[in-house]
């Protein structure tokens, strides 16, 4: 046995996902994962740096790290992901306790970087964002115990909105072979997983031209018969490859959950521009009139900025007129902030914290009103639940609705892994309670 393994995962979907992927190549190799970093002989850091707050999040912890590598010289010291990739040799000359630095596409190589550290003594940066990507080996038993499994059907994007570094971080857009998504997902179903999410920097775009070409509803079609698999979710989209084949797919196929995540991220059409966005305003609504139309009982939750460099009081008004057009059930609201490399960095007309931070928190204000009067609309109705495991307070069972909702209530026995029906009671803006009526 080569030791014990320790990730810390910050971020996304994509961070879990490169994250379960990288703990199978680890323990193939010999690793044993341990829940604890002070047990650990190897720690890695799994990062994010869309949002300046990850960052400093994954600095902090970096630091802590470091304090316990300074007490134990003998551990593997590693930062993974963005940040990685974003800063490559710059950590190690930052950081002199750090053994390596992992881009978010050298992962399959993991086994011959260690090896180089374990046996050499290197210091190791491997950042070629021109690898191919990792293609995860399965590790038998792996996801036993999950209900809720991810699988990457490609990696990168080609959009290069002005605010955003994923481009510059994940790389172009490459997705995955059909047979090799289906030969995951038969995996996961075989360890239990119930619910497989498909994930992409932008999922929608999705097209495979080996043989004969797969665009992302097509694929979503090959998947959903699969035996066992009783939920499909995918994130995150792009409203301009939101196409009407892939609407369909909610009206047609049904374990396929009712909820889409489609940032919009302004509703003004001036500012959309400026961050090359490619849709207006009046798109990204007829886009959810056709999905309410198709499927009646979808979810809606999105994405917004407040104030990107130069965004006006009218603009952001215009924000807030989509906002009460469309009636989310969640969103996502954060204050802009400068990615080191996008155009937007070099934007004039920046907006200041204060305006920043009073538009914020008028526009979730908004949102908490709106959320908890789409909450309401289900009291008394009944739904369908996935029952994850126990809730926070762990005096109750928890779970989800198709709508990707928080419902929490009681049981007298243990059905965790059960779909249940159950009937709402009660609404807050963040979960459910509910009555079960029966599994």
């Amino acid at each position: 046995m080569k030791g014990h393994f320790y990730i810390a995962t910050m971020g996304c979907q994509m961070n879990e996902n490169d994250t379960d992927t990288l703990a199978q190549f680890l323990i193939n190799y010999g690793y044993n994962p341990v829940e604890s970093h002070e047990d650990a002989d190897l720690i890695l850091i799994n990062t994010c740096t869309v949002r300046e707050k990850a960052r400093q999040k994954a600095v902090s912890l970096l630091g802590r790290m470091i304090a316990l590598k300074k007490r134990r010289p003998d551990i593997i010291l590693g930062i993974m992901g963005c940040v990685a990739q974003q800063e490559g040799p710059m950590l190690l000359k930052k950081y002199p306790e750090l053994d390596l630095v992992l881009g978010t596409r050298e992962i399959g190589n993991i086994t011959g970087i260690l090896n180089r550290i374990e046996e050499n003594g290197e210091r190791v940066v491997a950042t070629d964002l021109s690898a191919d990507n990792a293609i995860p080996v399965i590790h038998d038993g792996y996801f036993k115990g999950r209900l809720k499994g991810y699988i990457s059907i490609m990696e990168g994007c080609n959009n290069f909105c002005s605010y955003c570094i994923v481009p510059y971080v994940r790389g172009r857009e490459k997705s995955f072979s059909p047979q090799y998504i289906l030969a995951q997902a038969e995996n996961l179903i075989s360890q239990g997983i119930m619910e497989i999410t498909l994930l992409g920097q932008n999922v929608n775009s999705y097209l495979s031209s080996e043989g004969n070409s797969v665009n992302f509803p097509k694929l979503i079609r090959m998947i959903s018969p699969l035996k066992g698999l009783y939920r499909i979710r995918f994130t995150t989209s792009h409203p301009k490859d939101l196409s009407d084949e892939l609407i369909k797919c909610f009206r047609d196929i049904n374990n396929l959950c009712p909820h889409i995540h489609l940032p919009f991220q302004s509703g003004s059409n001036r500012v959309l521009k400026m961050m090359n966005r490619v849709y207006t305003k009046e798109t990204y609504i007829g886009l959810i009139n056709k999905l309410r139309d198709a499927r009646p009982d979808i979810a809606v939750t999105s994405d917004v900025i407040v104030g990107f460099p130069g965004e006006t009081d009218n603009d952001f008004m215009m924000t807030i007129d989509l906002m009460e057009k469309i009636e989310f059930d969640n969103l996502f609201s954060f204050v802009y902030s400068d990615r080191k490399g996008t155009s937007a960095e070099k934007m004039d007309n920046k907006i200041s914290d204060e305006i920043k931070l009073s538009r914020l928190n008028k526009l979730q204000g908004l949102q908490k009103e709106i959320t908890l009067k789409k909450n309401k609309m289900l009291e008394g109705k009944e739904e369908e639940i996935l029952v994850e495991g126990l809730s926070k307070k762990m005096d109750q069972f928890t779970g989800r609705t198709p709508g990707n909702k928080i419902v929490n209530f009681t049981s007298n026995k243990n059905i965790i892994g059960q779909l249940v029906k159950i009937k709402i009671e009660r609404s807050s803006i963040n979960s459910l309670q509910g009555i079960l009526i029966n599994n």
